[in-house]
């Protein structure tokens, strides 16, 4: 089954670029998503099992981080990986 899921992440911190630019690294860095961004959420696309696996293995360091960091997710049941351009 394939999932599509949109993430914000809000690290409550001065510098929250680098916290939020290092999780979308780890996630391009798997090669069984698709992970497309812009300015405000990144959306990764795959199947259900392992995109569940995959963001319970990348939010466990952020979570471990002594910053606090909010994290909004949305998941659809579908595949919804299309190019607009």
């Amino acid at each position: 089954m394939k999932v599509s899921v949109e993430i914000s992440m809000y690290p409550l911190n001065e510098d929250f670029g680098v916290p939020i630019l290092n999780f979308i690294k780890s996630l391009k860095n798997n090669s069984k998503l698709s992970v497309k961004t812009n300015s405000m959420s990144t959306q990764i696309f795959g199947e259900y099992q392992d995109v569940m696996s995959i963001l319970q293995k990348e939010m466990e360091p952020v979570f471990a981080d002594k910053m606090k960091t909010v994290m909004v997710m949305k998941f659809i049941n579908a595949d919804l990986d299309y190019n607009f351009e």
